[in-house]
């Protein structure tokens, strides 16, 4: 392991995955979004990654109209590479999904795959109360809903954002989604580098285990040599741990309240900015460096912030 790497550092500040009654810090409206992005930025994140939600129901929303406030305030009040979600939420069709990154054309857009089993059902066993009565059915729901992402779904994402410049946080969620990535790369609809995410723990992907970890890596490396940037991501409290594997092995990691609630054992993230500050100690830890926003966009050759619509 370079001793002279830098390790870019996601943030996804709110996603789609967990809803407002399982904790109060969780980011709802355009302000408390755009503040949880900069607060995340200036604990040490490179990138963070968005979604939207109504202000009024925590409902994941996928409409320009819902990311453009915290999208103008986020770029005035930080440098942070703004990466925007094409995944939504399950319940969303494609065509929704891809609005905001087709009216914004940011730097970075996130893009699963594959359509896969998204298994939310399980948190129903640990939150039981609901403020909104749109929760339980979202979650109930996902025991019968399949996440859509079709090659015809992803070759529409990436020929409509790759003309506005916007590059790829690629989302495998199992070793398939890494051949899928080749497929396209190999067509020439990717282009390297390559930044991929591997997310490890979401009921339907690859499990958490650390040979779960370790064998996405050996399969990224034959597939794509040196030509990507590899970054993780572990679903609830498996967050840290993948985290701190995946350093060790010259990897990235992602941290924020979309992929888990917690800090510690029982103990939940009061802001995206803590869990931000728990992984940047990991990487310090191990005598490396956090990349800076100018890193992460030499890194990934990104077109520069002054290129978006926003």
């Amino acid at each position: 392991m370079s001793r002279n790497r830098k390790v870019m550092i996601t943030c996804a500040v709110t996603g789609a995955i967990h809803t407002p009654s399982m904790s109060p810090y969780l980011p709802i409206t355009a302000s408390e979004i755009a503040d949880a992005a900069v607060g995340a930025a200036e604990a040490g994140a490179a990138l963070v990654h968005v979604h939207a939600r109504d202000p009024v129901t925590g409902r994941p929303d996928q409409s320009p109209e819902a990311f453009e406030p915290f999208l103008k305030v986020i770029k005035q009040r930080c440098s942070a590479v703004i990466n925007i979600t094409t995944g939504g939420a399950p319940t969303m069709t494609v065509e929704e999904r891809l609005k905001p990154c087709a009216v914004f054309k940011p730097e970075v857009a996130s893009l699963n795959m594959g359509s896969m089993n998204f298994g939310l059902y399980p948190m129903l066993s640990r939150f039981k109360e609901f403020r909104h009565d749109w929760e339980k059915p979202y979650l109930e729901g996902s025991h019968d809903r399949i996440f859509k992402n079709t090659f015809r779904d992803i070759e529409n994402i990436l020929t409509t954002c790759a003309g506005n410049g916007t590059r790829f946080e690629i989302e495998c969620y199992d070793i398939g989604h890494l051949y899928t990535l080749a497929h396209f790369a190999e067509r020439g609809l990717v282009k390297p580098p390559f930044f991929i995410q591997s997310v490890f723990g979401i009921l339907g992907g690859i499990g958490p285990h650390p040979e779960d970890v370790a064998h996405m890596k050996r399969t990224a490396d034959r597939l794509f040599g040196q030509d990507y940037q590899w970054s993780v991501l572990g679903a609830g409290r498996h967050q840290l741990a993948i985290a701190a594997q995946a350093v060790s092995m010259g990897g990235n990691l992602r941290v924020g309240l979309e992929d888990s609630l917690w800090l510690g054992p029982g103990q939940l993230a009061k802001s995206n900015a803590d869990q931000v500050r728990a992984a940047r100690q990991i990487v310090e830890a191990m005598g490396l460096e956090i990349a800076t926003p100018e890193d992460a966009r030499a890194m990934l050759q990104l077109k520069g912030a002054d290129k978006v619509n926003f």
